[in-house]
């Protein structure tokens, strides 16, 4: 399945041995498959991309750096990488994070019908070491001119094991100049939480600390899921304590904030005041505006559906920290909204300074990367189309 092949392939749980954790030794043979599970999953359940509009068959006036973008879904199934690419041309991206998933749903033996996301039914998720090896090898099989557009992120870990940095230490050792990053790291992330083995993990623990110091001493930026507060907790950010105490203890450590720590449902009235604090308080935080932030906070639908409206509080925030946001697709190894997805974040864009609008889209990104990995923002890549 690995690569430009397309073909669905096992892998044989005695090639995996080296690679993976004791927690995925289970049911590995046939899990990886490159072909597309019964329905093709995004992460949001919010609106849809507007896909009737006219702008839409217009070519995009901004180049994108995908800041969060995962080859595979909740079964390690994807559509490949050639697709993959073939969908960023076509959205005008030139570079992309990419990174597997961490879990994977269980299919019960009660139940007939596969799931084909970790909300189809009720069974639970497991953590999955062997999806990085995935992504390394889809990857490492590209000629350099593709090779180049990929910067590679471990996430095959459960971070509330102290053990996980071992498996850090085991893929950048295997795979050595490929990685650029760690994550995404799954904290608080609401009803994928409930349904996941094993205690939650908190950006305040041990377990964490140790991957966020790792991160820090192999100049490897990290990108964080852990949500500020839970679903029902709407007058207090109910984790906010606990990720601030990781930017507090790893000012050396660079973080994304997936989603500005919003996930489904969840209501924080004086989001982008807390974001402004924490941003002024640490530069060492960027926020990645990917999945229902955007579609629930910066740039709702109207009532009719078929309009963006920008927040102005989140365009007064952007304008004051124009370097620290940054924004992805969440695409989860399928590609066939790829296009809207990435589209519908130019109406945030246009309503930007063309320099704001540029960091934003591109180089912001590319400026958390790791030194080693060469990409000057700006340069050959000027984030907006002249």
């Amino acid at each position: 399945m690995i690569g430009s092949t397309q073909k669905t392939q096992s892998m044989r749980l005695s090639t995996l041995i080296p690679f993976i954790s004791m927690s995925v030794m289970v049911a590995c043979t046939g899990i990886m498959n490159t072909a597309p599970p019964q329905q093709a999953r995004t992460e949001s359940t919010t609106p849809a991309p507007v896909t009737n509009s006219p702008a839409l068959s217009r070519p995009s006036r901004y180049v994108i750096a995908d800041a969060h973008l995962h080859y595979v879904d909740f079964l390690q199934q994807t559509d490949g990488i050639q697709k993959i690419l073939a969908a960023m041309d076509s959205a005008s991206v030139d570079h992309a994070m990419i990174s597997g998933m961490p879990l994977v749903k269980k299919w019960e033996e009660a139940d007939s019908k596969r799931p084909s996301y970790y909300l189809s039914d009720d069974s639970r998720v497991y953590w999955y070491s062997a999806t990085d090896m995935i992504v390394a090898r889809a990857v490492t099989q590209l000629p350099g001119h593709q090779r180049s557009r990929f910067h590679p992120f471990i996430t095959g870990v459960n971070a509330a094991d102290k053990n996980a940095v071992n498996h850090i230490e085991l893929m950048m050792e295997s795979y050595p100049d490929l990685w650029e990053g760690i994550g995404e790291l799954f904290g608080h992330h609401d009803d994928l939480t409930a349904l996941t083995y094993g205690e939650v993990p908190r950006p305040n623990t041990q377990a964490m600390q140790r991957l966020f110091e790792f991160a820090g001493q192999h100049d490897l930026p990290v990108s964080l899921h852990t949500n500020i507060t839970s679903v029902w907790e709407k007058k207090d950010p109910l984790w906010l304590e606990e990720f601030e105490t990781a930017l507090k203890r790893n000012r050396n450590t660079r973080f994304i904030w997936c989603h500005a720590g919003i996930s489904r449902r969840l209501v924080v009235p004086d989001l982008t005041g807390i974001l402004g604090t924490l941003l002024t308080r640490y530069p060492n935080l960027w926020i990645d505006l990917s999945w229902v932030v955007y579609d629930d906070y910066v740039a709702p639908l109207n009532t009719l559906g078929d309009k963006r409206i920008v927040n102005e509080n989140w365009l007064a925030l952007m304008k004051d920290f124009p370097d620290r946001f940054m924004i992805g697709s969440d695409a989860v190894g399928h590609m066939d909204r790829y296009v809207e997805t990435v589209r519908r974040y130019d109406a945030l864009l246009d309503a930007m300074e063309p320099a704001t609008a540029r960091k934003i889209a591109h180089d912001n990104f590319l400026s958390v990367l790791p030194k080693r990995a060469g990409i000057t923002p700006g340069e050959e890549r000027t984030g907006l189309r002249q």
